[in-house]
């Protein structure tokens, strides 16, 4: 289906459909841990949650043989991608194929019916026109890249059997294409989120990172000028250029950002929605237990997205 049929097919009212979220990154750029955080607030009986990544063509041992690596796209099924993607967005479930990162083995495909929100992650749910039509709000993760390689590097070494040095091979051998096939899909996000530490301040050991949030004008934001407008040092809304040119706001949540301040924001962006419940409690956990402001306002704006989408 030409993905300006598929847009076309989306806004017809007439059926219930989904509402499809992309979550795009490279490798250990932070997408499960936003995705879980979603599915969480949501709640399991109304959301599907797909790794794309599953559709690898080959498993970790043959794709030693190849001469590229799991980011190039002939190292993946994208023409079942587009389809499952399409039957999801549709309404209707599919087979999908099941990769195991901890083995590096293919698996038995698992039956995926969409609920009231789908949410897809991985590294390239964006790479085509057709595949990106399919969804209502897409989000590009953009952390900045010796941060990506720590989390790499401690995710590959504790928990998928690989060593330090194996890691970082597999980083240089990846730099290329990940230039050439993750990072173009930038271009077609809608929010593209970077957490980093602040420039110029030394925060003690275990401070959470900061977030900044490019919200791009391809769809309608919450109104945050009014919570926002004193700038205060801990949260602020600037406007600012975009990779091309054009001016784009962009959210900045600090690490330190106290809670009282942090509070003051999630009811803003929750009030917009006018749902009458109490904000999801839970929103910014990280590993350990420890929480963090800039991603629990992260998570809330997406989370205002999926439920304003529905609407």
């Amino acid at each position: 289906m030409p993905h300006k049929l598929m847009r076309m097919h989306r806004t017809d009212t007439a059926r219930e459909r989904p509402v499809m979220l992309a979550i795009v990154g490279d490798s250990a750029a932070g997408k499960t841990t936003i995705t879980s955080g979603l599915v969480r607030a949501l709640g399991p009986e109304r959301c599907t949650a797909v790794c794309v990544d599953d559709y690898h063509r080959y498993d970790r041992q043959e794709r030693k043989r190849l001469p590229f690596t799991a980011l190039h796209p002939d190292c993946n099924y994208i023409g079942i991608m587009e389809q499952h993607l399409q039957l999801l967005a549709t309404g209707h479930p599919v087979l999908k194929p099941v990769y195991d990162h901890h083995t590096g083995t293919l698996t038995r495909p698992q039956y995926v019916e969409p609920r009231d929100f789908v949410i897809v992650e991985g590294l390239l749910p964006l790479h085509t026109k057709l595949a990106a039509a399919c969804f209502d709000v897409t989000v590009y993760l953009n952390p900045p890249e010796e941060i990506r390689r720590e989390w790499k590097i401690k995710r590959d070494t504790t928990q998928r059997g690989y060593t330090r040095e194996q890691v970082l091979a597999e980083l240089a051998r990846r730099e290329p294409e990940s230039a050439e096939y993750i990072r173009p899909q930038r271009r077609r996000a809608d929010v593209v989120v970077r957490f980093s530490a602040v420039r110029g301040r030394h925060d003690p050991p275990g401070t959470p990172l900061s977030a900044e949030l490019l919200l791009r004008p391809t769809i309608r934001h919450p109104d945050l000028s009014a919570i926002l407008a004193g700038g205060g040092s801990s949260m602020h809304l600037t406007l600012t250029r975009d990779e091309d040119g054009r001016p784009v706001d962009a959210l900045h949540v600090h690490g330190y950002a106290p809670r009282e301040e942090s509070r003051m924001l999630e009811k803003a962006i929750w009030a917009g929605l006018g749902e009458g419940t109490e904000l999801p409690g839970f929103l910014g956990e990280l590993d350990g237990g420890q929480r963090s402001e800039s991603l629990a306002i992260t998570q809330l704006l997406l989370l205002y997205h999926l439920l304003e989408a529905a609407r």
